[in-house]
């Protein structure tokens, strides 16, 4: 967000390419006023195709070769919407998301790569296309693995004998020789001899395969593929334990399901990078074909197109004029050799070597450090005199998004006492628990509670569905069915047109996640203000009496239903600092129901729903209430990936501090701080009787869900113990 000025125009990048990555760190550096970018992409992070090879031949981890969507989009200001494009009308302006919904563009760019996938009888089933590469990294790392524990054969067979079938071949077989097996892994060319090579490369490269036991089948006709084999016309089937095809280029299917103007499946550009025939559009990457200047498919000239795309998305979004992009003619190979060594090859001369590998290294090294080394998160300072406290209050953490940017519980707590009066009426108990409990005149009871969520991720959709899931919280916590629901929406400044189409976004989450759990959205309220807020009022019926934090007996045992280190991961992903996958496979936690968790523990003693006090604090909660004392096992506790790391590098929530202070824990040794942690939408946290807590951990894993016993409740006055 850029001050108070409003947003009025969305640019939507589909697909995370080099291209893309790179519009995202300049568009961090300086973001159009106004604009409000989007990035559609099957997953959080991409992967880069220069250090490929290196990773397959183990020289280089999981990490090194992926780009960080999920930070490179929160430096630039960007959602980031996670899911595969499948569709495009261009009529109505909108992009086809399956889970999501349409997502509307004023201005779009299409960066989606290509897909190595062959029509070829068992391919579907067996193989696996070199492209998109992170599906066939995953694929290769579940085969190695498999080779070492003697569960395959280290048996492999690449269909294509280009470049990119060589390489990988040669960094497999590499890979299987470092793990001690013997390897067999066949190269399949339909034609006579390598494709893509000068002579002189093809030489080399023959030379190393040779070296490294990679077999040649040239003039070799594929007709199947099984689970074990690729049958081969004409010949002795080849073993196969896994089959990698990387026979070409083949656009994504579903580009040929739209009308977009198309070159052998490619999407036709101009020397603009815009989409032929449309103000629009841009493509760029291997999904595109610039139809006055044709080039291979090389990811360099992505990364040459990148600053001339960025610079046109921008002018397209302000009506400016655009540029050319003006592709070299001849561009250097690198084609790596298995192990740490490298070809090197242009106008048709190479050389290899070691040192050409270096060379490689560092190229690739210095485009990902690029990506990597971010700025940090500016803090604006105030400009004059300030009253007294403000200078202390802001050398502290930024305030958090979700739960940590809560007031304190023992705040709070004082403001309950002072504020409270005698249930009178309906009202069966007031403010103290998840929510109120109110009896029903036909019998039964009912329960109502409030919640909403400071936006800390800028994708509407998933703000919403994660504060509707926050807020049924309450409802699941005490063993009461939704029933009804209010929303409360305050959103930024933005045109008539941003509002409607943001709206449209926001409600159906809303009626996704509600109707779902039984929940009618019957009204709500939307304003105008500085920044999203998303909550929702939720009523509940139950008809025995409601579970509250005050049942708990001694003996009983603390179950918890979802792991905690919400906080920390969304402290870091404000400050940049957290990894993508670590960001997004908490967002997915987060935005998933309870609603079966809530049912198998329908009969607790005691109930609550871990959130913004931290899991000390709301034990804390079920002690003072029950007048009981809790034994916590700290092992026994948790905790989401990547949370322990972060917060062993001093990540930490803005409620932290409070958190500790309100809700202390004895123990001998260290606390981890996590106990203390902020949740948002955090687990369903239930006290019952250790017997009836098996039986609920049988039907939740029979669910396919989890329940940890984290501690157990005895007689004494009320605090929490850790061992």
């Amino acid at each position: 967000m850029q001050g108070d000025l409003p947003l009025t125009r969305d640019l939507v990048l589909v697909g995370g390419g080099h291209a893309h990555a790179l519009v995202l760190r300049k568009w961090g550096m300086d973001p159009l006023p106004g604009a409000r970018l989007t990035v559609i992409n099957p997953g959080p992070t991409a992967p880069y195709t220069g250090m490929l090879p290196g990773h397959i031949a183990g020289h280089y981890a999981r990490d090194e070769l992926e780009i960080d969507l999920m930070r490179l989009c929160r430096h630039a200001g960007a959602r980031l919407i996670l899911g595969a494009a499948t569709g495009i009308d261009r009529a109505a302006q909108e992009i086809t998301v399956p889970g999501h919904g349409p997502v509307a563009y004023d201005v779009a760019s299409i960066d989606v790569g290509i897909t190595a996938k062959m029509d070829l009888p068992g391919f579907a089933e067996h193989a696996v296309p070199a492209k998109p590469l992170d599906v066939y990294a995953a694929r290769w790392r579940a085969f190695l693995a498999a080779v070492k524990a003697s569960d395959l054969p280290p048996e492999v067979a690449v269909i294509g004998g280009g470049v990119a079938g060589c390489e990988l071949a040669m960094a497999m077989a590499f890979a299987l020789r470092q793990a001690g097996a013997q390897p067999a892994v066949t190269v399949v060319e339909h034609g006579p001899q390598l494709s893509g090579m000068a002579p002189r490369t093809e030489t080399m490269v023959r030379r190393r395969m040779a070296d490294l036991g990679v077999n040649l089948a040239l003039g070799a006709e594929v007709t199947q593929v099984t689970g074990t084999e690729v049958i081969v016309k004409g010949r002795a089937p080849i073993p196969a334990a896994l089959c990698v095809g990387a026979a070409g280029a083949v656009p994504h299917g579903w580009l040929a399901q739209t009308d977009l103007p198309l070159h052998n499946g490619f999407i036709r550009v101009g020397a603009d990078l815009g989409v032929v025939d449309d103000a629009a559009l841009f493509a760029v990457g291997d999904c595109a074909h610039l139809e006055a200047t044709p080039r291979p498919k090389a990811g360099v000239f992505a990364v040459r197109a990148a600053p001339v795309l960025h610079d046109n998305l921008r002018a397209a979004l302000s009506a400016a004029e655009r540029g050319a992009f003006k592709p070299q003619k001849h561009y250097l190979k690198l084609i790596s050799l298995g192990g740490k060594s490298a070809v090197a090859e242009r106008n048709g001369l190479a050389l290899g070597g070691a040192l050409l590998w270096q060379w490689k290294d560092r190229i690739d090294r210095k485009f990902m450090d690029q990506l990597d080394d971010l700025p940090a998160m500016k803090r604006e300072a105030p400009i004059g005199p300030t009253a007294s406290g403000v200078q202390d209050a802001l050398a502290g953490k930024p305030l958090c998004g979700g739960c940590g940017a809560k007031v304190g519980g023992a705040i709070l707590g004082d403001l309950l006492v002072k504020a409270q009066h005698p249930v009178t009426g309906d009202v069966v108990t007031g403010a103290g628990d998840d929510a109120a409990i109110l009896q029903r005149p036909g019998g039964g009871f009912q329960v109502i509670s409030t919640d909403h969520l400071r936006g800390f991720i800028e994708d509407p959709a998933l703000m919403t569905r994660i504060a509707a899931v926050h807020a049924l919280g309450d409802v699941w916590a005490m063993g009461a069915k939704p029933q009804v629901a209010l929303s409360t929406v305050i959103m930024p400044r933005m045109s008539p047109e941003l509002q409607a189409r943001t709206l449209r976004e926001i409600a159906a989450a809303a009626q996704d996640v509600m109707g779902a759990a039984g929940a009618q959205i019957v009204g709500g309220h939307t304003t105008m203000g500085a920044e999203l807020t998303i909550g929702f009022t939720v009523t509940g019926t139950r008809e025995d009496m409601p579970i509250g934090v005050g049942g708990a007996q001694p003996g009983d045992v603390l179950m918890l239903t979802r792991p905690i280190g919400a906080g920390v991961i969304l402290a870091g992903h404000m400050a940049g600092s957290a990894p993508g996958r670590v960001v997004a496979d908490a967002l997915r936690f987060m935005a998933t129901p309870q609603a079966r968790e809530a049912e198998i523990l329908a009969n607790a003693h005691a109930m609550t729903d871990v959130t913004g006090f931290g899991l000390a604090g709301h034990v804390q909660a079920i002690c003072r209430a029950s007048g009981l004392a809790a034994e916590l096992r700290g092992d026994a506790v948790p905790i989401y990936p990547g949370a322990q790391a972060l917060s062993d590098q001093g990540v930490a929530s803005s409620l932290l501090a409070v958190n500790q202070a309100d809700a202390p824990i004895r123990t001998a040794g260290s606390i981890n701080p996590l106990f203390h942690d902020p949740q948002t939408a955090g687990g369903l946290l239930a006290a019952l009787p250790e017997a009836a807590a098996k039986v609920a951990q049988a039907r939740l894993a029979a669910a396919g869900l989890k329940g940890h016993i984290i501690g157990r409740l005895e007689a004494g006055a009320p605090s929490i113990r850790l061992r």
